[in-house]
């Protein structure tokens, strides 16, 4: 058993789900969801979805997947409630702590965990079982190995087809310090898929070297099946009702054994970012980063040949006027195109560029394909039979529900009712998306008035369609109130570096630039408590490479909720880093962390309230923004010069550091904001990252003084976050 499980991002997009043969269909409401820019559903738009969605058998999913701010957290409640007592078969939540603390209020709500908290490895599933999920939704790049290793504890859903994030699930803000928008809050404006050059050889022309690929698992997925995997997820609520109805058709058949070449072409056709990749769970493949190409690129149809000032191109298929092209040279876009006119043995095209010999044209707009997929709709098929006898009511039934009419019947004086004018009457089926076949159907004589005979046809299909899409999901009454805390501070200080002898701290995190570094040698002048920093991602190979190391420690600081267990298992203390969003009281009470940092995009103003003795802010520093799990330089590992800081430069000039370190026997990368972290707070443990700093005891040393701080990043500062709130 298995579950094709499709995005709705409005109502016709769910409405191509349903028709094409989805199982299950995920969207979001007005608030709370990742894709805040999706039309997404108001209340009347969802109840009336989840009734077309169960009436067909399909559950609908429903996405509250951002960071919760502590005022925000009531408003959540509620909307998680009025989605359940709506009728959602799942509630899709990103906050782990919200999830649990949801969970003990209400322990009937079945919950997903979703793909922006992580779940990579074992020890990430395990917590998501202990905290009464359902089901966890892997992380992007989790590998074969491990995703079968966490079937075996919980249910689980992997995205086959659509956008991939350049960072790590959850780990992303670019976007958030880069521009203002917050990925994590759903706003997400994709400075992923701009151009930039790195100072590397090959790589100094500006190019989308962010920018991933379509992921398109394909005919993988019969891996993942054997994997254990239960649901197979398309990403795309941003996306049209047509690209949602190809891909759910490709991927049923592909499941349903029917794989054909015909429905791969109408899923280029409707988008295809890259030409596709199969994703990191088989391993980084040549087509995984989309460098020369941003958008769609549609389906190969044929080379430009220029003649008698035309643009033609030798073909068989079937074009029409409003389908539209994207020409390529050398692989990298020249312009888009419109069809002008068939000509014998093939088309002409539209363009206004000037167009060359040889010169590669895709098909992005497919009308035919367009109108052919939309027209598609589901029919629920309803045997009809009835019973229209002198002295007794009449009765309708439909399938097995019985349904009677009001009044005796009496014989008609004139026209008596026929076996015909039933069925003519109830082929009509209104609103109601049935198809009609007969059973037995009596009368014997009596009057029915055409007025009347209509209203038992709308009752009966009316009553049948409220009896198999009632909810049923138990009520919950909204009862919340806010876990409450104990306000109090730290005075502790604590600093990210890569080595721990260079800096005078209470905590000293040793951030290493290669696991197979000499700890001792990073660490032995050190005095405070020593904790190891563990990545937002570790496979389960690097876990047990890196378990020995952590013997050398206090305790680990992680970015990633697997550290959770693994730390229990080590019997050490947990420093729950950035990564982890703490942004609410909820977090805060219901994490047994040693220590926690809360968010990055929290206010001093809104940190502040769930500041206590083990909380700490991160005040000064590089801020990192992402984390990438695969090589930007397209694994070309043989001209690789290994160093470990590289350069990210944007059209506006704007230079983002990229960091390169060595995780037991793969090269990961980090990216890090253009402006360095200046900023007071005097409620909270002080954090400091000093990860890419040539000098961090003159950083440290400067901490107390803002001025001093000011100078030492000479004036290529921000303040973050911590004055105006990010919404």
């Amino acid at each position: 058993m298995s579950e094709v499980l499709a995005p709705a991002g409005d109502k016709n997009s769910a409405l191509a789900a349903i028709n094409a043969g989805a199982d299950a269909i995920y969207l979001g409401l007005k608030q709370f969801s990742a894709r805040n820019s999706a039309e997404n559903f108001n209340d009347a738009e969802f109840n009336e979805i989840v009734k077309t969605a169960h009436l067909f058998g399909v559950k609908v999913y429903v996405a509250m997947n951002t960071l919760i701010k502590e005022r925000e957290l009531k408003s959540f409640y509620n909307s998680a409630v009025g989605a359940w007592n709506g009728g959602a078969d799942a509630l899709i939540i990103s906050d782990i702590f919200v999830g649990k603390f949801l969970k003990e209020i209400c322990p009937q709500i079945c919950l997903h965990l979703s793909t922006q908290a992580g779940v990579c490895n074992v020890y990430g599933a395990r917590l998501a079982k202990e905290y009464g999920f359902d089901r966890v939704i892997l992380a992007r790049e989790t590998l074969l190995c491990d995703i079968a290793e966490i079937a075996k504890i919980i249910e689980t859903e992997v995205f086959v087809q659509g956008a991939l994030c350049t960072c790590f699930s959850g780990q992303c803000y670019f976007s958030s310090f880069a521009g203002g928008n917050s990925g994590n809050r759903g706003r997400c404006k994709q400075p992923c898929r701009k151009k930039y050059s790195v100072d590397r050889g090959g790589f100094e022309e500006n190019a989308y070297r962010l920018s991933l690929s379509d992921l398109s698992v394909g005919g993988d997925i019969e891996k993942l099946k054997s994997a254990g995997v239960f649901s197979f997820k398309i990403e795309g609520r941003m996306r049209r009702p047509e690209y949602v109805s190809s891909a759910v058709k490709y991927y049923r058949n592909i499941i349903s054994g029917l794989r054909s070449q015909a429905d791969l072409s109408d899923l280029k056709r409707t988008y295809n970012r890259g030409n596709y990749t199969s994703g990191l769970a088989f391993g980084q493949d040549k087509n995984f980063i989309s460098s020369s190409v941003q958008g769609h690129i549609g389906e190969f149809v044929g080379v430009i040949k220029v003649e008698n000032g035309k643009f033609t191109i030798k073909t068989e298929q079937n074009f029409s006027v409003g389908d539209g092209f994207k020409v390529l040279r050398n692989g990298k876009e020249v312009g888009g195109a419109t069809f002008a006119c068939k000509i014998k043995g093939g088309i002409a095209l539209n363009c206004r560029e000037r167009l060359k010999n040889g010169d590669k044209a895709f098909i992005t707009t497919d009308n035919a394909l367009n109108s052919r997929l939309n027209g598609q709709s589901r029919k629920l098929s309803v045997e009809i039979s009835a019973e229209f006898l002198c002295g007794k009511i009449a009765q309708i039934g439909v399938n097995d529900c019985i349904f009677c009419g009001e009044k005796l019947l009496e014989g008609a004086e004139k026209r008596p009712l026929t076996v015909e004018e039933i069925k003519n009457c109830f082929k009509k089926t209104d609103k109601f998306p049935f198809e009609v076949t007969f059973g037995q159907i009596k009368t014997d004589g009596v009057f029915v008035p055409a007025s009347e005979l209509n209203a038992l046809r709308r009752y009966a299909f009316s009553g049948y369609f409220d009896k198999i899409t009632k909810n049923k999901n138990a009520q919950i009454a909204k009862k919340f109130e806010n876990p409450a805390l104990t306000a109090s501070k730290t005075a502790k200080t604590a600093v990210i570096c890569t080595d721990l002898n260079v800096i005078s701290a209470d905590i000293g995190i040793l951030k290493l630039n290669d696991f197979s570094e000499d700890i001792k040698k990073l660490t032995e002048n050190f005095n405070g408590e020593k904790y190891l920093f563990l990545p937002p991602y570790l496979t389960g190979a690097e876990i047990e490479k890196i378990k020995p190391l952590t013997e050398k420690f206090d305790g680990i600081y992680c970015d990633g909720i697997y550290g959770f267990k693994l730390a229990e298992e080590l019997n050490k203390p947990l420093f729950a880093g950035c990564g982890l969003n703490f942004s609410n009281s909820a977090d805060i009470a219901l994490c047994n962390a040693k220590y926690i940092v809360l968010s990055k995009e929290l206010t001093a103003e809104e940190a502040q309230p769930l500041s206590t003795q083990n909380t700490f802010y991160l005040t000064a520093g590089n801020i990192k923004v992402m984390d990438l799990i695969y090589c930007p330089f397209e694994k070309k590992c043989n001209s690789c010069d290994k160093r470990k800081i590289y350069t990210l430069t944007d059209e506006n000039g704007r230079k983002f550091p990229l960091r390169r370190y060595k995780c037991t026997d793969s090269c990961r990368f980090e990216v890090y904001n253009c402006a360095d972290l200046v900023s007071a707070q005097n409620f909270s443990g002080t954090l400091i990252d000093a990860t890419l700093e040539e000098n961090p005891a003159e950083l440290f040393k400067s901490i107390s003084d803002i001025e001093k701080l000011k100078r030492h990043f000479n004036g290529g500062y921000t303040r973050g976050h911590t004055a105006k709130p990010i919404e």
